[in-house]
């Protein structure tokens, strides 16, 4: 019952994960880059407070999307192991 809707996301999200973590890793630096590189150019205190603060939220969230993604990818095999016990059958394989 549950196969024909759960198989299909869980090899999607398996098949997307290695994809997903370069992306993610190449998008963050390309941007934190230049985030630094506006805030090595401003010349007011206000504009290099708020290159500051958008550099630090860049930060912040592209160490929070990576976790939460390297996060997904550890319990991969321990929700298809759940849902396989759950089920009392093999409805997913790896």
């Amino acid at each position: 019952m549950f196969s024909t809707v759960i198989a299909p996301i869980v090899s999607l999200l398996n098949s997307l994960m290695a994809p997903l973590l370069a992306i993610v890793g190449a998008l963050g630096a390309l941007y934190c880059v230049v985030l630094g590189v506006k805030y090595a150019k401003a010349e007011e205190p206000q504009e290099r407070e708020k290159a500051k603060n958008a550099l630090k939220n860049a930060v912040i969230g592209f160490v929070l999307i990576f976790v939460l993604i390297l996060a997904l990818n550890l319990l991969m095999p321990i929700m298809i192991d759940w849902v396989n016990q759950s089920s009392g059958q093999t409805l997913i394989t790896t």
